[in-house]
């Protein structure tokens, strides 16, 4: 938790009207008022977000953009929270019906003109813990979410700031900071229904959660790619940054983007990675990596002003990933590292007494091999995988630093 001085000079410079003042509230400032303990966790429909949503409010005025929501910035909702772990949490009509209510909080730029791109990011994190969370203490503890996803919104009104100080645009942009994604991509569905601007004038949309822990090979994994034709080659075109790019066709997947995408629209999502204090109270913004914040968000803001005086983008539909998973019957009890571009399967996190602490796998292990199946990437890992049962053994074939090592694997 930050000094309460702190706290009190952040509000204090983004209630100053006027460019030069809001220029000092830097990436570090935003994610470290947004995960502080005063906001206990902002989870959706608790006091905590309530402050987050007039935090990001204000700081939306202090950059100069217009409210855009039902009511000033803000676009509520009320959602009915499930009864148990296994039942939906799900948006409902009726107040009386409602557990709780989600804010949305809308700015516009408005420049005039005939196309909006939208840029978005997920305001809300898990409060205490609950469903969802990874940590296993009994005492309930504040998830700060600094990486998920104060770095997002973070990045987001950085971007605003940048884009709102370029006058010559000739597109307008709409930046949105959702409630409920950790409760099933709540806020993002409820405004894809029930948009405050003109979706067909919609040109794409951007959305950013989890940018904060850039690794050390800069590697961003950016999904959506296959949404439009204009897509790859921009992304590489306008990557000064030298920027790691692992890139994903399918505008579907766990964020906000997908509500978009399955409206027709041209979507990219941008993340960093999954890492070891993922849904846990350890993820804290001393944590976060401000300098591949900088560069990811230069990186983004090249490609939106390359896109920004071409035509109307053409939306493709792609496939669902997740369709094509396969189904396990046992884990190995790793936590793959999704951002790995090389063959094989790279370890980011082992699991206590599982099969691959117990056959002695590490992280930053390679399974290039698991029983008769060679493993080339993610795809070929899990149809490997699902291919046991409870009680199988058999070999894998591991890289650790410049050796293959094989290890026999009890399921």
């Amino acid at each position: 938790m930050r000094p309460i001085f702190y706290l009190f000079s952040i509000l204090i410079l983004v209630s100053c009207q006027g460019t030069k003042h809001n220029n000092q509230v830097t990436l570090q400032d935003d994610v470290y008022y947004l995960s502080s303990d005063a906001l206990e966790g902002r989870e959706s429909g608790t006091e905590g977000e309530k402050k987050a949503t007039a935090y990001l409010a204000e700081r939306f005025a202090a950059i100069g953009l217009a409210p855009k929501g039902d009511s000033g910035y803000f676009q509520t909702f009320n959602f009915k929270q499930g009864s148990h772990p296994h039942e939906a949490t799900q948006i409902v009509d009726s107040v009386s019906n409602a557990s709780a209510q989600g804010i949305n909080v809308i700015g516009y730029l408005d420049r005039s003109a005939d196309k909006t791109v939208v840029i978005g990011a997920h305001l809300d994190h898990l409060g205490y813990g609950g469903e969802g969370s990874l940590y296993r203490d009994t005492i309930p503890s504040i998830h700060n979410g600094a990486d998920d996803n104060a770095s997002g919104v973070a990045l987001m009104l950085h971007l605003a700031q940048a884009l709102s100080n370029n006058a010559s645009g000739q597109t307008n942009y709409l930046f949105i900071g959702f409630a409920g994604e950790e409760k099933g991509l709540l806020g993002s569905n409820f405004f894809a229904k029930n948009p405050t601007v003109d979706l067909s004038q919609v040109n794409y949309m951007i959305n950013m959660d989890m940018v904060g822990r850039l690794n050390q090979e800069e590697t961003l994994a950016v999904h959506g790619v296959g949404t439009s034709p204009v897509f790859k080659q921009v992304l590489y075109a306008n990557n000064d940054q030298g920027l790691t790019i692992a890139e994903h066709e399918s505008g579907v997947g766990p964020s906000d983007h997908t509500s978009f995408y399955l409206v027709d629209l041209p979507v990219l999502h941008f993340f960093t990675g999954q890492h070891e204090d993922y849904h846990k109270p350890s993820d804290d913004a001393d944590k976060i990596n401000y300098v591949g914040m900088e560069k990811i968000g230069a990186f983004i803001l090249a490609l939106i002003n390359d896109l920004d005086d071409d035509p109307k983008l053409t939306f493709r539909k792609t496939k669902n990933e997740s369709e094509e998973t396969p189904r396990f019957k046992v884990g190995l009890g790793v936590v793959p590292d999704y951002l790995f571009t090389g063959p094989g399967m790279r370890i980011d996190g082992v699991s206590e007494d599982k099969p691959a602490q117990k056959a002695g796998l590490q992280k930053g292990d390679v399974v290039v091999r698991l029983g008769d199946s060679t493993v080339t990437d993610m795809m070929s890992y899990m149809r490997a995988l699902s291919s046991f049962s409870a009680g199988d053994k058999t070999k894998a074939v591991i890289e650790r630093e410049d050796q293959s090592i094989e290890v026999e694997i009890e399921f």
